[in-house]
């Protein structure tokens, strides 16, 4: 048991530290402890609320270890203030609504999105050119100094970009939608942003 939790534990942050790079996550996904708590100060949801969505990313992803492994490396999970945002590609619809059941089985999703979607097989292509997508859309976010890019979680699947997160204004917002639909490959954007002044867990 010891074993098998360690070798859990350890896809899981592989997975985590890869993904957060390339697809998803806050912008500026921090490395060790330090960073992270750096950025999460600054976050619009504080270091507690942070923490709390971390925790139930953690708890999904090894929920979905511990059921499927495919689940895991093919799928994103985003997570900001309770909200749990689903993209990727699975093999089978079977997988797709485990993986919603398992994302509520987790405890403390206030709400779960599901854009999961079912495809058989994803080419290498596809996947550097979302994380050639993703990547351009975090830059031109953090270089415009009107937008608190640490506030928007971005995910890329075959051209399609997700977005969850809260901004200040629905100015705001807009100029996020602006930066993500002027990028080459991008086929559509998808908001689940929250226009608020002041994030509060309910």
């Amino acid at each position: 048991m010891f074993f098998k939790s360690l070798k859990h534990t350890a896809i899981i942050v592989t997975i985590t530290c890869f993904t957060g790079v390339l697809l998803s996550g806050c912008f500026g996904a921090a490395v060790g402890t330090g960073a992270w708590v750096a950025n999460a100060v600054s976050d619009k949801r504080g270091l507690k609320n942070a923490a709390i969505d971390l925790g139930i990313r953690a708890r999904i992803s090894n929920l979905w270890l511990d059921h499927n492994e495919e689940i895991i490396t093919r799928a994103n999970i985003a997570v900001f203030n309770g909200r749990v945002l689903l993209t990727g590609l699975v093999s089978s619809d079977q997988l797709r609504q485990d993986a919603v059941r398992l994302a509520w089985k987790a405890g403390g999703a206030k709400e779960v999105i599901n854009e999961l979607g079912v495809f058989k097989a994803n080419s290498l292509a596809d996947f550097t050119r979302d994380a050639w997508i993703s990547a351009q859309l975090k830059t031109s976010i953090a270089l415009d100094k009107k937008i608190a890019a640490i506030n928007y979680s971005i995910n890329v699947v075959r051209g399609t970009v997700y977005l969850l997160g809260v901004a200040d204004t629905a100015d705001e917002l807009e100029r996020v939608l602006n930066h993500a639909r002027q990028i080459n490959y991008v086929r559509r954007v998808l908001s689940y942003v929250i226009i608020e002044k002041k994030i509060r867990r309910g």
